[in-house]
């Protein structure tokens, strides 16, 4: 079995807890850590971010990771990176874009962005694979007036990725809900229409205004994990 990120931030944790690594110890590099659980040297690196943006270790270049003397809870939720994401669990990521028109958008996404009604907008459906199976299906309203001219080729680089990587998101709002599949999701997901799915909707809103309203249905066994 091929150990996750989450696995490796559990155990890292649970020595942290067990004082196996007490406060201000310096622990094992990621190179060791990745050689003792035998994953992927980036599976290791994920999971120590995470935990030093927790507050749990402190990481500084050239002087090692140590456990943190005083540990900083911190509320907070980072939009994550899909492709990030998959490499972490140690499998091979790829994505496809299936669709990228400029069309107006429905009253109910405008009006949860708070933009003018039949306002203009990108409109995306990107399908995120992990292992060469799918693994999310994105679909996204975009505000033009939030991207650069030329605008990005999200064929080359994924929306997700893209704005996280080059927009400075000043706030949202995030839903979870378990939903049946619909016809078109159980057709890209290859799943029996009406299968339980995770679903995350999200709207982000930058320093020049409304970014995007965006809905990730996650294939079957999906988890979603929060450190605090």
């Amino acid at each position: 079995m091929t150990l996750g990120w989450e696995d490796i931030r559990a155990e890292v944790l649970r020595r942290i807890r067990a004082r196996d690594w007490p406060p201000g110890a310096l622990i094992p590099g990621e190179e060791a850590l990745a050689e003792e659980f035998g994953v992927a040297r980036a599976t290791v690196n994920r999971a120590l971010r995470d935990l030093a943006e927790a507050g749990v270790i402190e990481r500084k270049k050239r002087a090692g990771t140590r456990v943190a003397e005083l540990p900083v809870r911190r509320a907070r939720l980072e939009i994550p990176v899909i492709r990030l994401d998959v490499l972490g669990r140690g499998l091979t990521y790829d994505f496809k874009l299936l669709a990228d028109r400029l069309t107006p958008a429905p009253v109910p996404v405008t009006a949860r962005l708070g933009l003018p009604e039949g306002t203009q907008m990108r409109c995306l459906e990107t399908l995120h694979l992990a292992g060469g199976r799918p693994y999310v299906l994105e679909s996204r309203w975009l505000n033009p007036a939030a991207l650069p001219v030329p605008t990005p080729d999200f064929a080359r680089v994924s929306a997700n990725e893209w704005l996280v990587t080059h927009v400075s998101l000043v706030s949202g709002d995030i839903a979870f809900t378990a939903e049946p599949a619909g016809a078109r999701e159980a057709d890209v997901l290859g799943v029996a229409p009406g299968t339980a799915l995770l679903v995350a909707e999200r709207t982000t809103h930058g320093t020049a205004g409304p970014v995007t309203l965006v809905r990730l249905a996650h294939a079957p066994g999906h988890r979603v994990q929060m450190t605090f």
